[in-house]
């Protein structure tokens, strides 16, 4: 072959590869339009996975993400000073006694536990009568843990439910009236009483759970009566729906009503109007916390809450049932625990919840370090 024809060939099947990378890179730019045109309707802001394709990114896009400050952990103390009972229908959780405490709450401290709320369970013999007397005694369950915690933890947030349901032998949330009904006038001065006993032996926070009306204005007025309303905190459980999600609290506390309900005091569950009202009731007589409780079935009334109290923080209360559900169905292999846990806590935190009371806290504590 001459060279000039060796030239000639050389330029031709140049020519051919540069039509072929040619007619590739048309191929590909006509596959990015259609495929474009196809996934792309209208606003190129509707293109969205890209945002939480990483899961950083996918933590990003919470409005609030769950932190160990905003758990509080529910602690059954008993009157029996060495008592450490397994309560079965609420999965690995336990009545204590005074002299258990301090060893269960040291790990999970270290680990980060900032709160817990207190509720007292009285065993003995006699130990309940019509008014709840023993409910402020300066020797029950309550009181005695409460100066405790606060000498050998003292940076544990103390919270201190203020109820009577325990420690009455009729097993209400106050002081009955002889044809049974709630005495809310006598009731709402007795458990003014409790709270202040409660405030006065260190708790940092008392939280009423008796949804008698009027009962946030009588324990404001006697915190600042006593000089002592700028050192404690007042959560209410403005927001408290009857049902039958506190069947294992009932078993842990043995606070089930030995007659009736508590349909008359506790909020129906299709009350949204008035779980409104006394939340703005509440705020206006001085709460500096509110409460819904239960929490997964009630995020609507989380979310007024918010809402109402915008300015202010809201608790939820993953309650007894709720919890014993999800380990009920994880063990049922219907989920994992875990996953589910982290899921309804996440829902409960986006309706507007800024504090979680949570039994699933312990597990929470090792989850959020990992």
């Amino acid at each position: 072959m001459s060279f000039s024809s060796l030239v000639s060939e050389i330029a031709y099947r140049n020519s051919e590869k540069d039509d072929m990378r040619s007619q590739v890179s048309r191929a590909r730019s006509y596959a990015s339009t259609a495929a474009t045109s196809v996934s792309i309707s209208g606003d190129i802001s509707s293109q969205l996975h890209g945002g939480y394709s990483h899961p950083l990114a996918r933590a990003w896009q919470a409005e609030r993400q769950l932190t160990k400050s905003m758990l509080i952990y529910p602690l059954f103390i008993s009157d029996q000073p060495d008592e450490e009972t397994l309560i079965p229908s609420l999965p690995n959780q336990y009545r204590r006694g005074i002299n258990r405490i301090v060893p269960f709450l040291e790990p999970l401290v270290a680990k980060g536990l900032k709160s817990v709320i207190l509720f007292g369970v009285p065993i003995a013999p006699g130990a309940k009568d019509a008014l709840g007397t023993n409910a402020d005694d300066p020797k029950g369950p309550v009181i005695k843990s409460i100066r405790l915690l606060r000498r050998t933890f003292p940076e544990l947030f103390i919270v201190a439910d203020v109820c009577l349901c325990e420690y009455t032998s009729h097993g209400h949330c106050g002081i009955l009236r002889d044809d049974g009904s709630l005495n809310n006038a006598e009731s709402v001065n007795r458990i003014s009483d409790v709270a202040m006993a409660y405030a006065e032996a260190g708790a940092h926070c008392v939280a009423p759970s008796d949804m008698n009306d009027g009962r946030i204005r009588a324990i404001k007025l006697k915190l600042i009566e006593a000089g002592i309303a700028h050192q404690v905190v007042l959560m209410s459980y403005s927001a408290k729906f009857s049902g039958c999600l506190y069947g294992p609290f009932r078993d842990a506390a043995g606070s089930c009503p030995s007659f009736g309900d508590r349909r008359c005091y506790q909020l129906p569950p299709g009350g949204r109007g008035l779980a409104r009202r006394a939340i703005t009731r509440d705020i206006n007589e001085g709460a500096d916390i509110i409460m819904v409780k239960p929490a997964s079935q009630y995020l609507d009334i989380i979310s007024d809450a918010k809402e109402i109290g915008k300015d202010m923080p809201v608790a939820a209360y993953q309650v007894s049932g709720e919890y014993a559900m999800i380990h009920a169905a994880a063990k049922a292999g219907v989920f994992d625990l875990r996953t589910m846990a982290e899921e309804a806590t996440q829902g409960i935190l986006r309706a507007g919840a800024t504090i979680i009371v949570s039994y699933f806290t312990p597990e929470f504590l090792d989850w959020l370090s990992n």
